[in-house]
């Protein structure tokens, strides 16, 4: 395209023409609503703009509790439920071959999932029976302990909700932004408070976010979910949340937190980054409240899938993102902090361990976080017994009995042996978690929990003296709720190529993944092999092929994760 300079016309023969100019494009917003891009980009923004998610809650006892799932209105139901902590379950029948192919009413079926806040993994014994009569009355003997230290129930009618809410605020539980584009649950150090080698107890700073901001309309729509951890201790995946904060000791201030933010995995996994300050017990509410709300205000609305913290976080950088945090939202300069330091070796406090006032507490593993109400149950009796009021569940689908005197710490570990809780479990049942899978869930295309108790039971029968620690993370689908991509055998479910030419259930496997958890230890993703898969019924036989190389070939003192980095990759398939 031209334009004249002077008209062409006849008897002007001089007339020229020139390159035309064109205004610049305007960058296309990414829906930062701090930047004016304010009007809904896609279905999910458009559903909150609507309403308030958290007004839900309301519907669903007045209207939904009476009228039964089909009076749910379907923004409702698969969007603002999810605010308080409700998803649809997965119909039962539906092979993962269909997952990506039906529509969300074809998959779903007309019962719930319902996850229940446990910021901390905290449980007192009235919190613990009420979740186990729950579980029995109202979801089917369902409970397990998933990996953000909640519980997640089964087979919830929508009619049985406002009862259940009910007993679970009697006892100070609540489901309120368990799921959502939300702050989910505060991630927290199962012992804090009791162990021996904590310097301070972040439990007031957790207990303070918990209280002013969950269930906050000025923080119920954020561009994603929002993940949370605070502990002193290194005992808590710090580096694949939203915000982390580490207990770090400053030269000259004391004791305080060392900040990291954008962590994330799923499809495209990022680990968090230290901002490098040094922020003070009472400050971190106030900080954890400035990065929410940057998250809110120049997160990216537009795409679902680029619309997490960690996106926005290696756009801007930290130096920018600290700057802003600064300037914008606390209006003064935080201290510079030094980095934390790491233990000698990973905690995750199974066995049984001496608290600070000379009491003991025991770390018990079920299989895969799988567990039940009647199980919990019997579980609050025994701890009762023996003197205790006081649970956790950890971030690795385990619980935690503190306060047991030490001459009744054999008894209960035997008792909770008897109810299937193993306080000295094998490697393989410690160090193996799985998601949900497709039992239940709408997005898995793999069976992820049987399958994960079948190899756990198979690796203790034929490895039972394995001397080395190796986590095998078990997810469903690509979304890593499991954290596969930081284990040291990450298994991703999908449908694979099985000896008949059929397709069936299998993995793509991970391989020496983990996160910065002991000194020595490189924070990375697993490497994946071309190829590299299994189905999953040869998977018990990969496992052990695999863990029996590894024992033969390691150097001395060298981890399965630097094993697989040294090795030829024939050694590995």
């Amino acid at each position: 395209m031209a334009v004249s300079s002077t008209p062409a016309r006849p008897g002007n023969p001089t007339a020229t023409t020139v390159p035309a100019t064109r205004a610049p494009r305007r960058p296309r917003g990414e829906g930062q609503w701090a930047l004016g891009h304010r009007e809904p980009l896609n279905p999910n923004e458009r559903i909150k703009k609507d309403d308030d998610p958290l007004n839900v809650r309301a519907r669903i006892e007045n209207i939904y509790a009476h009228g039964g799932f089909a009076s749910i209105d379907p923004q409702d139901l698969r969007g603002r439920f999810r605010w308080w902590g409700l998803y649809t379950q997965r119909k039962a029948g539906i092979d993962g071959g269909r997952t990506a192919v039906l529509e969300p009413h074809e998959l779903e079926d007309e019962f719930f999932m319902l996850r229940v806040r446990v910021d901390g993994g905290q449980l007192s014994l009235a919190q613990l029976r009420v979740i186990a009569d729950i579980s029995r009355e109202f979801a089917r003997d369902t409970a397990d302990i998933t990996d953000r230290q909640n519980i997640q129930y089964h087979w919830i009618r929508v009619e049985d909700m406002p009862e259940i809410w009910r007993r679970l605020e009697s006892v100070g539980l609540q489901t309120t932004e368990a799921c959502g584009d939300c702050p989910r649950i505060v991630l927290g150090s199962p012992v804090a408070g009791v162990a021996e080698d904590e310097v301070l107890d972040p439990t007031p700073a957790l207990d303070e976010i918990v209280r002013r901001y969950v269930g906050d309309k000025a923080y119920s729509n954020l561009p994603r979910k929002f993940k949370t951890t605070i502990s002193w201790l290194v005992d808590t995946p710090y580096e694949a949340n939203d915000i982390a904060f580490l207990g770090v000791e400053h030269p000259e201030h004391g004791p305080g937190f060392d900040v990291w933010v954008g962590g994330g995995l799923s499809t495209n996994p990022m680990l968090a980054k230290r901002l490098g300050v040094w922020v003070p017990l009472a400050e971190v509410p106030d900080v954890w409240a400035g990065v929410v709300g940057i998250f809110r205000d120049y997160g990216y609305r537009r795409l679902r899938n680029r619309a997490r913290l960690k996106f926005l976080v290696a756009d801007w950088g930290v130096e920018k993102f600290r700057e802003v945090l600064e300037k914008e939202y606390l209006g003064r300069t935080l201290l510079d902090g030094p980095a934390p330091q790491l233990p000698d070796k990973p905690v995750d406090h199974i066995g049984v361990h001496r608290q600070r006032d000379g009491r003991n507490y025991i770390g018990a593993a079920p299989v895969v976080g799988r567990v039940s109400g009647g199980q919990l149950a019997k579980l609050a009796d025994v701890v009762e017994a023996h003197g205790s009021d006081r649970v956790r569940l950890t971030p690795y689908q385990k619980l935690l009995v503190l306060d047991v005197p030490p001459a009744r710490t054999e008894s209960l570990v035997d008792e909770l042996r008897g109810i299937g809780l193993e306080a000295r479990p094998s490697a393989w049942r410690r160090g193996t978690m799985a998601c949900t899978g497709i039992e239940f869930c709408k997005l898995a295309i793999v069976e992820t929990k049987a399958r994960g108790e079948e190899l756990v039971a198979r690796l203790e029968e034929r490895l039972r003296d394995f001397d080395a620690d190796i986590s095998i993370h078990i997810n469903g689908c690509p979304n890593a709720c499991a954290r596969t991509q930081v284990a040291d055998i990450g298994l991703k479910g999908q449908l694979v190529v099985g000896p008949d030419g059929r397709q069936v259930e299998g993995f793509q496997v991970h391989l020496g993944g983990g996160l910065g958890m002991a000194q020595g230890q490189t924070a990375g993703f697993g490497r994946k092999l071309r190829g590299l898969k299994t189905t999953a019924d040869e998977l018990p036989e990969y496992v052990e092929r695999l863990a029996r190389r590894y024992l033969a070939g390691r150097t001395e003192g060298e981890t399965f994760a630097n094993w697989v980095i040294r090795v030829d990759e024939e050694e590995l398939r």
